[in-house]
């Protein structure tokens, strides 16, 4: 039996919703290795959802040291169909302030130093990505913010960046060049992973600081993410207390079948190790 079929990727406090009620705190092991930390399993007015910091209690990794990989495989592994996440980003634009909320719909990877996939050693294949974020789930979040209030904007580009520095003026104006709306750290490979286990997948973002382009206003600092995070939290809160009662519904979107046609490698010529692990997150395929 599936423990949860929603998940939630963020800051360790977002499963602390008031009238949320624990039911179990897993520990797993993946074939891809642990999670950033034990997966929480909360019950919040009927609905069941697996909470999961990303950067484990306590904030202890840095976005590169994430083990994305059994972060997604774990969630994956105890049932989890559709994943909200939530992210501090900067704003590249005037009109998204900070303690706005943002839902992009396309992103641009500046990682360089990450597994970005659980294909390979082996077992090739290549996932669509064209839309990277689950269009049903765009659907449902944003006039769940409508509903409550909350500023968000909609049909941004985000740039995931390497870090764990923040921009350098030069980076920040050449995104800004590019029309990209927002900017972070956290969510690739996360989204591209998620696709490929057939999650559906959106990142909810919310606008700390202007990063460094802005010259009236101060330049990003840690002070300023976490302070601005802090005050967004009963709002990100209220929003995903909403969310819940929407999601778990059936999916008529294509991410249940992401993988379906992905695999390129001869099935002679595949390697039993690597099939084994694959079968952990796609059991149907292999």
């Amino acid at each position: 039996m599936d423990q949860a079929t929603i998940g939630v990727i963020g800051g360790s406090g977002l499963y602390e919703i008031e009238g949320a009620k624990t039911i179990k705190e897993l520990s797993i092991d993946t074939p891809w290795g642990r999670p950033s930390d034990s997966i929480v399993i909360s019950e919040i007015e009927g609905r069941r959802a697996a909470f999961l910091p990303r950067h484990g209690r306590g904030h202890v990794f840095l976005p590169h040291e994430v083990n994305f990989r059994a972060n997604i495989a774990a969630l994956k592994m105890i049932g989890v169909r559709e994943i909200v996440a939530f992210s501090a980003v900067g704003s590249l634009k005037e009109k998204i302030k900070p303690l706005d909320f943002v839902l992009p719909d396309q992103v641009i990877d500046r990682t360089k130093a990450r597994e970005s996939s659980f294909f390979g050693g082996g077992v090739a294949g290549h996932v669509t990505f064209g839309h990277p974020f689950c269009g049903r789930l765009l659907n449902l979040i944003k006039p769940a913010a409508d509903e409550i209030g909350l500023t968000m904007h909609t049909g941004e580009t985000l740039i995931c960046m390497e870090g764990p520095a923040f921009s350098t003026k030069a980076e920040s104006n050449l995104y800004r060049s590019w029309g990209a709306g927002i900017i972070n750290m956290s969510t690739l490979p996360e989204a591209k992973l998620a696709r490929e286990a057939e999650i559906c997948y959106a990142v909810i973002c919310m606008a700390t600081d202007y990063d460094c382009w802005h010259e009236e206003v101060e330049h990003v600092t840690i002070d300023m993410v976490i302070r601005n995070l802090t005050t967004n939290a009963g709002n990100a809160k209220k929003l995903l207390k909403l969310l819940l009662e929407r999601l778990g519904k059936e999916r008529d979107c294509e991410c249940g079948e992401a993988s379906k046609f992905a695999i390129i490698t001869a099935e002679k010529k595949r390697n039993s190790a690597q099939i084994k692990k694959m079968k952990s997150i796609l059991p149907d395929y292999f």
